[in-house]
């Protein structure tokens, strides 16, 4: 199948969406723009949420929705510069106002696809609110380095404040190469200093370059071997999302007067 990008649709071909009814599945790539250690773009995290969905609606025919390039980098700090950021608030918000307004088209199954660790209590606080206010509609998450069981153990194998490291430079090296500074890769490696901590910190305090973890040991073919086994497990999630129904049908709207969709 052909990669369905809903910006690249004009709206007759999205309104056959309302004449499916509910059973598609859209796919929101939701990535940042953060600094990704000497060797990587600031835009790893997009790129690689981009690519992730692309590749599943080539298998599955499901719609990719716009990428969310921006959301919450706040755990990198201001030292290292090309970080943008979002609120945790205005970041879930957004991701609520993706949904309601997807749902305007008919498309009421919407999956986020999360290609960085700082987005997962936004993406948590959005897909509350809406599955308490908005039964009608279904979300879920999917975090791209835990979604399949052998991904998840390779990605934490420097330690588990993983950044621009093995596994995530080689899924750079096998989805853009061209981005990937190889020079650097040898001086880029920078240990997980994490363990026993009883506080958080941003990057400037754990890192002596922004990265967490042994990008010198990334490999064109581990990227191409977890990429696989990634696609495939979102790809499984399409399809059972696509026939999926609550257990015991769909919860009632709650009587707590308007809901604040529109609050910040």
């Amino acid at each position: 199948m052909a990669t369905r990008r809903w910006s690249e649709l004009a709206w007759p071909e999205i309104a056959e969406q309302r004449d499916l009814g509910d059973g598609e599945v859209g796919l929101i790539p939701v990535g940042a723009t953060e600094q990704h250690g000497p060797h990587l773009p600031v835009g790893t995290d997009t790129i690689i949420a981009t690519a992730l969905c692309e590749a599943v609606s080539d298998r599955t025919g499901a719609p990719v929705l716009p990428a969310i390039p921006v959301a919450c980098s706040y755990g990198h700090g201001t030292v290292l510069p090309g970080t943008l950021s979002l609120t945790p608030e205005l970041l879930a918000a957004v991701c609520r106002q993706y949904a309601e307004w997807a749902a305007t088209s008919g498309l009421t199954r919407l999956l986020f696809v999360n290609s960085h660790f700082g987005n997962s209590a936004s993406l948590g606080i959005a897909t509350d609110h809406l599955r308490l206010y908005r039964p009608d509609l279904q979300v879920g998450v999917v975090d791209w380095w835990s979604v399949d069981a052998e991904v998840a153990r390779e990605t934490v194998l420097e330690g588990d404040d993983v950044h621009a490291h093995r596994a995530e430079t080689s899924l750079m090296l096998a989805i853009a190469p061209g981005l990937v500074h190889l020079e650097r890769l040898s001086s880029s490696d920078d240990p997980d200093r994490t363990a026993d901590l009883v506080f958080r910190y941003t990057a400037p305090a754990l890192s002596t370059n922004g990265v967490t973890g042994r990008p010198s040991e990334a490999t064109v073919d581990l990227g191409r071997h977890l990429l696989d086994l990634t696609i495939t497990a979102i790809a499984n999630r399409v399809e059972r999302g696509r026939v999926e129904k609550p257990p015991l049908g769909a919860a009632p709207i709650p009587a707590l007067g308007p809901h604040p969709v529109h609050q910040h």
